[in-house]
């Protein structure tokens, strides 16, 4: 054993700094869904900053250090408070805020979002098929994206109001009617924030040809 371990020291200290790396300093996570479409697609896989928000010790969710205060807009990965899955979703409501969907607009504190430059679209299903969509930019509280709603679809489109607890977060989906968010699995102690999703690493259609999507390599997640 001692031989091995010497004569293959580098690639273990590499393997070491290279999970120290993952687990504390960033990461990258593949989207497996269509819950933040417009803004992500399935086959995204997209930079993750670990330290966007609070330097944590490897491998746990014990932070050390306070690095950054999430904000309203940003797209995080998490892990559920539910049953721990990884998910990813965007904040849109901070400590404090009051947060309500009335037929699926958004409210924050009172004031609506508004929603500009709609289009209409086709979603396709998971099995077969697809189903109307329609996406818009929606602006609220000063800060603003791009979503989705699928009006044919059963969804949960009422929802509260509540207000955001202490060091919690209220996420949504882009895709507001097919994304387990908040109105499903809660708010989001910080503790279970990963970090913040920052760019496009590559891009491919896995629910066609499988061809990379060279126009989505290193954009920036808005």
């Amino acid at each position: 054993m001692r031989p091995w371990l010497k004569s293959n020291r580098g690639f273990l200290i590499f393997l070491l700094c290279f999970g120290f790396f993952r687990t504390a300093v960033a990461d990258w996570n593949p989207i497996p869904s269509g819950s933040m479409r417009p803004t992500l697609l399935e086959g995204d896989v997209v930079f993750v900053n670990r330290l966007a928000y609070d330097a944590k010790l490897p491998l746990t969710d014990i932070a050390v250090l306070a690095l950054g205060e999430p904000a309203r807009g940003d797209v995080v990965t998490f892990s559920s408070p539910r049953d721990g899955t990884r998910l990813i979703k965007r904040i849109v409501a901070i400590p404090g805020d009051t947060v309500e969907l009335r037929d699926g607009v958004l409210w924050l504190n009172g004031v609506a979002a508004q929603y500009r430059e709609q289009a209409a679209g086709l979603e396709a299903l998971a099995y077969f098929g697809s189903t109307p969509s329609l996406q818009a930019i929606e602006s609220v509280a000063g800060s603003e994206r791009q979503v989705q709603s699928l009006p044919a679809v059963r969804a949960r489109r009422d929802f509260g109001p509540v207000t955001v607890p202490k060091d919690s977060y209220f996420m949504l989906g882009d895709n507001r009617d097919n994304s387990e968010d908040s109105r499903f699995i809660g708010v989001v102690p910080r503790h279970l924030l990963i970090g913040r999703a920052v760019r496009l690493l590559v891009s491919a259609d896995i629910q066609g040809d499988w061809m990379p999507r060279l126009e989505r390599v290193g954009k920036s997640i808005n």
